[in-house]
């Protein structure tokens, strides 16, 4: 599954800068796949759309920070655990109910970041 934060976030970035993917971004800050990422071209989206790795793409929140489910894959390949969970001070990084993922679906996504 994909974390989340919840509303509960109190914008101290701690969580952003533990990503390893770049899925975590400031409250109404546009997104691309390609942040972070070596992703070029056209990628397929969970939900099958598909979107150009550089596109800039409407910010997900505008009142707290959050995370772009395509790119989480809950740190699987990286750590142990959802680094941006370990760190958040308010526990708000939660998992995400809406995106159920296997490990080997997650590693499947890392490996597909980070070509």
């Amino acid at each position: 599954m994909s974390i989340k934060i919840t509303d509960e976030c109190i914008g101290c970035s701690a969580c952003e800068t533990e990503c390893p993917n770049n899925a975590i971004y400031e409250s109404g800050v546009e997104w691309a796949m390609a942040d972070g990422t070596s992703l070029k071209g056209t990628y397929v989206m969970m939900d099958g759309s598909a979107i150009e790795a550089d596109q800039r793409n409407t910010p997900l929140s505008n009142d707290f920070y959050y995370i772009v489910p395509d790119k989480c894959t809950e740190c699987q390949g990286f750590h142990e655990e959802p680094q941006c969970a370990n760190v958040c001070p308010i526990d708000c990084c939660v998992t995400d109910e809406m995106y159920r993922e296997t490990e080997a679906e997650l590693l499947a996504k890392k490996e597909k970041l980070h070509v």
